[in-house]
């Protein structure tokens, strides 16, 4: 038996729901347990717990990835309704994504997973496409309110010590809705701070877009803190590497991507980079082939598997029947956070562990071993084969153990 890596400093973990939760225990059981020595700050964030615990444990997870500094989250649910009957849940709790980063704040950066067999959708694209999402503010911690009928809805702000500046919102002339977000300059300045020196240190330009034209306030407001914190600290150091900084509408944005060959960050507000992260992971092959880091400015790193609980695969599953679903977002988000706990522990074992699991699960694939999502997408080769979910990771583990008995 070859002695256990040992990862120095406890690793946050976050179990979640559903499909991804069985697959998240494969993970660990295959390509881990049988290799590391770690202690793990384990929370479950399955739905009914969070439920129980009136969403103590998901603000108990993000104070423990401030205490150790790294966490690992597996999918979880977001409820709507359906999903509060489904589950016989008190509320529809808010997203745990959208709880974890607004406690964490920072940018989350995404990154498709690229594999030499299967072409990105888009035929332009020759370099994979960064999203820089901003992880505060927006419609994850916005207020909501249902109008009942007819009358005035106004907002009031008081300054501290001052009086009360009222402004009104609209004259409903009958029963509606109204949403209002909310955001922080410093957040925002820590937003653009974040994505500047991503870009810097990976050489590749950046791409900024809001719709600044119809929101001359909130949007222009993101605009003017990035151009002015690139005019004041890094206009000099991109010239000097050789990469740009430049900000236009996202509508125009998401036009000019389809044409260029990649290789940028695509900097978005929160919601933007959720909708334009899917893309992009979508046309690179599946949602389930992307990675994602939430980098707070305090020094915490959340890695999660950026997609859905694979539900209907989950109900497949309960009734007995076979599934294929692609766990490598799930294995990158482990091997993320591990790879990330050994740079700030110093243990270049561990980052070299990770490595050499994603080179396993990569060279599975190109190998022509993979889930039916990237069957349907590889390159049409004799020795292509679809694998049960199961059957992936246990291709992944057999590769890893060759590789680390090399």
């Amino acid at each position: 038996m070859t002695k256990k890596i040992k990862v120095k400093t406890t690793v946050v973990e976050m179990d979640g729901d559903e499909m991804t939760r069985i697959m998240w225990r494969m993970v660990k059981d295959k390509l881990l347990f049988p290799y590391l020595d770690m202690d793990m700050d384990y929370y479950d964030l399955h739905i009914k717990h969070r439920d129980d615990t009136d969403d103590q444990v998901t603000i108990d997870a993000a104070r423990a990835i401030q205490k150790y500094g790294v966490g690992i989250k597996c999918a979880t649910i977001t409820p709507n309704e359906d999903r509060v009957r489904e589950y016989a849940l008190k509320k529809t709790w808010k997203s745990p994504n959208g709880t974890i980063r607004a406690m964490l704040d920072g940018t989350v950066f995404r990154k498709p997973i690229l594999v030499n067999n299967i072409r990105p959708g888009v035929s332009a694209w020759k370099k994979p496409i960064t999203i820089g999402r901003h992880a505060y503010g927006d419609v994850y911690d916005n207020f909501e309110m249902r109008i009942p009928g007819a009358g005035k809805l106004e907002v009031v702000f008081t300054p501290d010590g001052g009086k009360p500046q009222s402004s009104l919102v609209k004259e409903f002339p009958a029963a509606g809705i109204v949403q209002i977000n909310h955001n922080l300059e410093a957040s925002i300045l820590s937003f653009a701070k974040a994505c500047f020196t991503y870009a810097l240190s990976e050489k590749i330009d950046v791409w900024f877009s809001t719709k600044d034209t119809i929101s001359k306030k909130y949007d222009a407001g993101f605009r003017d803190i990035f151009d002015r914190e690139f005019s004041q600290n890094w206009k000099d150091a991109f010239a000097q590497a050789g990469i740009e900084y430049f900000f236009t509408l996202i509508d125009d944005a998401v036009a000019r991507i389809m044409k260029t060959e990649g290789g940028m960050l695509w900097a978005l507000k929160n919601y933007d980079g959720d909708v334009m992260s899917d893309m992009i992971a979508s046309a690179s092959g599946s949602l389930a082939m992307m990675t994602s880091v939430l980098v707070s400015p305090y020094g915490w790193f959340e890695y999660e598997a950026a997609h859905g609980t694979v539900q209907k695969h989950y109900y497949k599953h309960l009734k007995g029947e076979e599934t294929s679903s692609n766990s490598m977002a799930l294995i990158f988000a482990w091997t993320g956070g591990l790879r990330k706990r050994g740079e700030l522990d110093g243990t270049p074992a561990v980052v070299q562990f990770a490595n050499r699991v994603e080179e396993a699960a990569l060279e599975t694939i190109e190998d022509g071993v993979m889930t039916g999502d990237l069957l349907l997408l590889a390159e049409k080769r004799p020795a292509n084969r679809k694998v049960n979910t199961e059957g992936f990771i246990d291709a992944v583990a057999e590769r890893l153990k060759k590789k680390l008995h090399e």
